[in-house]
């Protein structure tokens, strides 16, 4: 088995037996990272695509500082928000109401989510929130970094996280209050 330091190599000589390597290395890594960005399967396949031949055209720029599977994400990252931004006429921008008040808290013995419950209701948000609330929640970028990629004020990725975070509660508190009911049935 080839060293990530020799498939990187090969991959700056353009060799296309280690392109493979590295491929199947970070496809489904990356694949998630496309899935979670994108609205639909296609398009997700679209960002995948785009991603690598990036990654495959600018690995010579790779200058082995911080880990490799960084540098391949962010371009990854920044081809999702690419996209977003290219498209951002093509989406209708749905208007959700989301009320300032404090959810009620009820207790539940156990709350628990199926990991294609949770990507559902994620996906479902709108695509502004989905996009701050990815960059923020899951890849850890502070607001004002997600505010510099965006173009957008900050202010305005704290307003669309707190929104995508109040819309996520209200959803799997439905899915939750399903699911106890269904209980109370069996």
């Amino acid at each position: 088995m080839e060293s990530l330091e020799d498939i990187i190599k090969g991959c700056q000589r353009s060799k296309i037996k280690y392109q493979k390597m590295l491929y199947d290395r970070f496809a489904d890594t990356m694949f998630g990272i496309c899935l979670r960005y994108a609205k639909t399967k296609e398009e997700a396949e679209d960002i995948f695509q785009e991603g690598f031949i990036k990654v495959f055209k600018y690995v010579d720029k790779y200058r082995h500082t911080g880990s490799f599977e960084g540098w391949v994400r962010k371009i990854f990252l920044n081809t999702a928000i690419s996209n977003f931004r290219n498209n951002k006429h093509k989406y209708y921008h749905a208007q959700i109401e989301v009320t300032e008040r404090n959810l009620p808290l009820v207790e539940y013995e156990e709350l628990s989510y199926t990991e294609e419950e949770l990507l559902s209701v994620i996906n479902e948000l709108p695509d502004g929130y989905r996009l701050v609330f990815n960059l923020f929640v899951i890849e850890g970028y502070k607001h004002k970094e997600i505010a510099k990629m965006l173009d957008i004020d900050e202010s305005t990725s704290k307003t669309q996280l707190f929104r995508a975070r109040r819309l996520l509660q209200e959803r799997l508190m439905m899915i939750s209050k399903r699911k106890q009911i269904k209980a109370e049935k069996e």
